[in-house]
């Protein structure tokens, strides 16, 4: 399985990049199957830690997103408006969920090699 070492993630399978980007992982996207809608918060709204912030649906569930550490929604990828696939497609590139300002560091969250632990076996 691709996981991206640059990367940090929680146990909920979102990953945050040290810019605020966050999506969702290759594990999580290929458990929910092919993604059909991803519901973006308004830029702006103020997130904390484990908070949810959107759902993605597939045909087959449909599961919260949840944010990665507190910050502040300064984009959402709009292309997924259209284009759901693109969290299946490229979940750590173009299928980016929501880009965040931190407002805190990301002490609690996995390293690759400790997420990957998280999901053997699952």
């Amino acid at each position: 399985m691709n996981i991206p070492t640059h990367l940090r993630y929680t146990k909920d399978h979102e990953w945050i990049a040290p810019d605020g980007t966050v999506g969702i992982t290759a594990f999580a996207q290929d458990a929910l199957g092919d993604v059909v809608f991803v519901e973006l918060p308004e830029v702006g709204r103020e997130l904390k830690s484990g908070e949810a912030f959107g759902v993605v649906e597939s045909v087959k569930s449909v599961s919260d997103l949840y944010c990665p550490t507190d910050g502040t929604v300064a984009a959402v990828n709009t292309k997924l408006t259209e284009q759901p696939e693109l969290v299946n497609q490229d979940p750590y590139g173009e299928g980016w969920i929501i880009r965040l300002d931190p407002h805190q560091s990301d002490a609690e969250l996995l390293s690759a090699e400790d997420y990957q632990k998280e999901t053997e076996g699952a």
